[in-house]
């Protein structure tokens, strides 16, 4: 739970250091991010538990990536070592499923990793990112059902799809078994 917390103080001060260095107010920025005030309010005492559609757009508003809300200070990236159980999920389906930001590498191309749990027919659907950005999902056991830009692909356990995300994609867990993935997003050199 530490890490939680800490990860949280991190996200608060990273949120409105980049607000005040773009000069927005938080009623400017809540209303470009489309994000009531009193949760980025919330956000930047570290209170309360933002998901993850408030994270992205938030970070896209601001022009930086959900990573570069979570990341410490220099000194917190040489070498850090989680375990899936101490990382909040960042997102939590109806059905049980979730999706936690496992790591995230530094550098000026970032890459996140995330796992992801999903129920059979539990579906996130997200918004297109900014271009350039790069996802993989890996399924190491069950089966997805991955829909870009209106278009089904199914993914087996033990194969990979690769995508641009600067479109509307969702992911859906299929088949009669949990679905569990591991996703990589390549963000481009201009979003670190």
């Amino acid at each position: 739970m530490a890490e939680n917390d800490a990860t949280l103080r991190t996200v608060a001060h990273n949120v409105r250091v980049a607000r005040l260095h773009a000069g927005l107010s938080l009623e400017e920025l809540s209303r470009r991010a489309q994000v009531s005030k009193g949760a980025l309010a919330a956000l930047e005492k570290a209170q309360g538990n933002p998901n993850l559609g408030t994270l992205v757009r938030v970070a896209d508003t601001l022009g930086i990536s959900v990573p570069t809300l979570m990341q410490g200070p220099p000194e917190e990236r040489v070498v850090r070592i989680v375990t899936a159980d101490t990382i909040a999920p960042l997102w939590t389906g109806d059905q049980g499923g979730e999706a936690r930001l496992m790591l995230v590498t530094s550098g000026p191309a970032p890459v996140e990793v995330w796992r992801w749990r999903l129920e059979p027919g539990e579906e996130y659907p997200s918004q297109p990112h900014q271009a350039g950005v790069v996802e993989t999902v890996s399924v190491t056991s069950g089966q997805m059902t991955l829909i870009i830009d209106g278009t089904e692909h199914t993914v087996d356990a033990g194969q990979s799809a690769t995508f641009d995300g600067d479109v509307p994609h969702a992911y859906r867990g299929s088949g009669t078994e949990t679905c569990h993935l591991i996703m990589t997003v390549h963000l481009p050199p201009t979003s670190a």
